[in-house]
């Protein structure tokens, strides 16, 4: 009896819970960089992107030399959300501990408990302010 309710909880911390929205998933994502936890967040990340980098360390190393503001921003801001070429779009001005504003656009396959992170995309500075 014990294991069949530990299996639930245990599941429930592994990764996307069911129904989670873009905004939750992204949210989820940044609490494990947060922690330092790539294996974590390496379960938000789609299939293709498991393919590209193998392990969670080589996840983690490439968010660290390319998207440092995601390891612990000071603000996450959600801006406009919609679909692009197929994919599930939302675009986050993320603040960093230095002050430093950042716009990304994250990139989404499937929905509810599939959702996954498809991609992250730098979008070039728009005059935005926080």
């Amino acid at each position: 009896m014990r294991q069949t309710l530990l299996l639930p909880l245990f599941l429930s911390l592994a990764g996307p819970a069911l129904g989670q929205s873009a905004t939750e998933v992204i949210d989820a994502q940044i609490e494990a960089l947060r922690q330092g936890d790539y294996e974590t967040a390496f379960t938000f990340a789609a299939p293709a992107l498991h393919a590209i980098f193998g392990t969670p360390g080589n996840f983690g190393r490439m968010i660290e030399q390319g998207y440092p503001m995601v390891l612990d921003p000071a603000e996450v801001r959600y801006l406009d959300h919609g679909e692009r070429a197929g994919f599930e779009v939302q675009n986050v001005l993320i603040e960093d501990r230095t002050g430093a504003v950042f716009l990304l656009e994250y990139l989404f396959i499937g929905e509810g408990p599939t959702r996954r992170i498809a991609g992250v995309r730098l979008l070039p500075e728009t005059g935005v302010g926080v």
